[in-house]
């Protein structure tokens, strides 16, 4: 669902993280050790990357007015006209000043890398559901490396690869080519790597290639979230070198990197993992797990009580882990069964606050389930795909290797946990409380099939618009009125990026659903082509807006954070019921496309709202949807097919059945 601090590029084996050294890893030869030797240093454009503008108020303010329109009626909409021109002309022009001359004196970063820090950190709820999103790997194309060990031994050997390839200053750098036949080339690359690091970004900007930030990528690896009272803390340890295993909720740490840094034989991990998956203990009576899945305040104090209790030294092991690879003991049934296993469980096989759980179930399906606040989507997949194309096209192992012949009862710890009485009541609290809420989630998922990608911008619609547009004449449909809504798109563009609002309900959608979904008879199918086709336009617009910093969303919530930070007296603006609305965001919505992913998804932000995630593939389109008791995601689903077919009907020139 983030960088802080500046990483530089050093032009040999730059490091990653505050002030980590440059390791001898970085010299290493042995073969297998690495996805890639990038020739560009993995930092090169980190510092110059461009900084994230600060929009102008009078621009966030007509933006913020454009997102209201369709949400309020007109004497609603008068109101809140008033307050945003009172906030315009008086407090808001002083707070937008503030926020320009503090912006001006941390150049290193951005002007909302703080206060979204700070949005994640002091949350109290849970992360489970409320925060924390997966995504699903494709099934390994070649079947018999779906083995739960096989897999899992390629996956995590690929993982320790991704480290250290990254580490070594060796990974690719994140760039967007606009033109890659010019800057994706070996040509560009070696002239490139000899531009300084403070001009590298221009550099690229001439062949239309576009640097990421990669600022966030450090914390990918051998960090956790650690709740502390009203504000948690993100913890990396870069030295350790061992993984943390669950399996029925026991713990297990063993080494993936030898002293040297070199990781440790293939045949080796693929033994331990076997040892663990061999042990028959059944699942502990009180599982410490679920404390990560508790409110962040109940879970700090029960933390402190654990390391009262002598178990500091074993929290560390788990909270300095390259990773969390967690091994389930079922098979999955279905796509929603995945989903439910994947974004929860059943509590006692994740360890929530770790950056990411690499969860590998019985018969091989994987996934990566993240927390929210170290980082954006943009790393995570990256990490993603790399782990994907590695372990299919280069896995460490195959299914007919066999176990290093080594004993894993001396090299792998089981972790054992000193629970006295107060920790065993939280763990079981907890568990209710997990059990309770996770059984109110709905999750459905659908496919369209009838068409993708290809087919709409044939008919020159953006492929995103007519996603977006079939959500909005589903909830009109189904529920009568147009709401708001939030797509996210990255702002990694920038240096310590984060992401943008996209407000995908428009005028433009509302006039078109209404077409639609109330009138079908009244109009040709030639006049909804050129509905969706202002819908598409306007979308597209918002769009490129947001990925250069230009939404509304992240200024004012900015100027809220410095209203707060100042303890001043809230401005009219953000007492409007309007302003809490629009932030109360009923459709939830985010989209990736990926030959690695089969699919991704999240709870609904809101307890009477939808989340969505979705993919517009070549030829079909993937839609997974939640929901709590109020709403029904599976009907939503009906009403999104429903939508789909007469959009599909439209641009065919067929006419539109009520």
């Amino acid at each position: 669902m983030v960088p802080r601090l500046l990483l530089r590029a050093w032009p040999r084996g730059p490091a990653i993280g505050p002030g980590a050294p440059c390791r001898s890893l970085s010299a290493d030869s042995r073969p297998g050790q690495y996805l890639q030797h990038s020739i560009v240093p993995t930092m090169h454009y980190q510092d110059s990357l461009p900084r994230l503008p600060i929009p102008k108020l009078e621009d966030t303010i007509r933006r913020y007015l454009n997102a209201q329109k369709p949400l309020l009626n007109d004497g609603q909409f008068r109101k809140t006209e008033q307050f945003c021109k009172s906030f315009e002309n008086g407090i808001g022009k002083e707070l937008h000043k503030q926020l320009v001359a503090r912006d001006k004196q941390n150049k290193h970063t951005s002007y909302i890398s703080g206060p979204w820090f700070d949005m994640y950190l002091t949350a109290r709820d849970s992360v489970v559901l409320n925060f924390n999103p997966f995504m699903a790997f494709n099934p390994d194309p070649k079947s018999e490396y779906n083995d739960q060990l096989t897999r899992a031994t390629n996956m995590t050997v690929s993982a320790i690869r991704f480290l250290k390839t990254l580490r070594a200053g060796l990974l690719e750098p994140e760039v967007f080519h606009l033109n890659p036949a010019k800057s994706d080339t070996n040509t560009f690359k070696r002239l490139i790597r000899f531009v300084p690091s403070s001009l590298s970004w221009y550099g690229a900007y001439l062949v239309n290639a576009y640097p990421l930030d990669m600022s966030q990528y450090f914390r990918l690896f051998n960090s956790t979230r650690l709740p502390k009272p009203r504000r948690d803390e993100l913890f990396t340890d870069d030295k350790a070198r061992h993984l943390l295993v669950l399996r029925k909720g026991h713990f297990y740490v063993f080494d993936v990197l030898d002293q040297d840094g070199h990781i440790v034989s293939p045949s080796e991990i693929q033994a331990h993992l076997k040892y663990i998956l061999e042990d028959n203990s059944p699942v502990p009576e009180f599982p410490l797990t679920y404390l990560t899945s508790e409110n962040r305040d109940v879970w700090a104090e029960l933390r402190q009580k654990l390391i009262h209790g002598g178990n500091e030294e074993t929290l560390r092991k788990v909270d300095s882990a390259a990773f969390c690879l967690c091994l389930d003991d079922f098979p999955i049934k279905d796509l929603v069964h995945l989903s439910h296993t994947m974004l929860h469980g059943d509590g006692t096989n994740r360890w929530f606050d770790k950056s990411f759980n690499l969860i590998v179930a019985k018969d091989g399906t994987a996934a990566v389930h993240f927390e929210h606040a170290w980082g954006d989507g943009v790393a995570v997949l990256r990490f993603f795909n790399e782990v994907f194309k590695d372990s299919t096209n280069a896995p460490a192992i195959t299914p007919q290797s066999q176990p290093a012949n080594t004993d894993s009862s001396i090299t792998v710890q089981k972790l054992s946990f000193k629970l006295n009485d107060a920790l065993k009541a939280g763990i079981t609290a907890a568990k209710e409380k997990f059990d309770a809420t996770t059984k109110t989630l709905t999750i459905d998922c659908m496919q369209f099939q009838r068409g993708g990608k290809e087919f709409l911008k044939k008919q020159k619609l953006s492929p995103d618009a007519v996603a977006q547009l079939a959500f909005q004449m589903a909830f009109l449909r189904q529920y009568g009125q147009t709401v708001a809504t939030y797509e996210s798109c990255s702002t990694a563009a920038f240096k310590h990026g984060r992401t943008e609002t996209i407000r995908p309900a428009s005028i433009f959608t509302k006039r078109c659903s209404e077409a639609f979904v109330r009138e079908p008879s009244k109009h040709s199918a030639g006049e909804l082509q050129q509905l969706m086709a202002e819908c598409s336009k306007y979308h597209g617009q918002l769009t490129k807006e947001a990925a250069m910093g230009q939404g509304f969303d992240r200024h004012l919530f900015a100027l809220r954070h410095l209203v707060a930070a100042k303890g001043i007296v809230l401005p009219e603006l953000y007492l409007d019921p309007a302003y809490e609305r629009i932030n109360h965001n009923i459709l939830s919505t985010s989209t990736l496309s990926s030959p690695a992913v089969n699919l991704g998804g999240f709870a609904p932000v809101v307890p009477d709202g939808f989340g969505i995630g979705y993919a517009v593939h070549d030829d079909w389109i993937g839609c997974n949807v939640s929901s709590y008791p109020g709403r029904n995601a599976r009907e939503f689903l009906h009403c999104v097919e429903k939508s789909l077919e007469d959009i599909f009907d439209a641009l065919e020139g067929k006419s539109i059945k009520a």
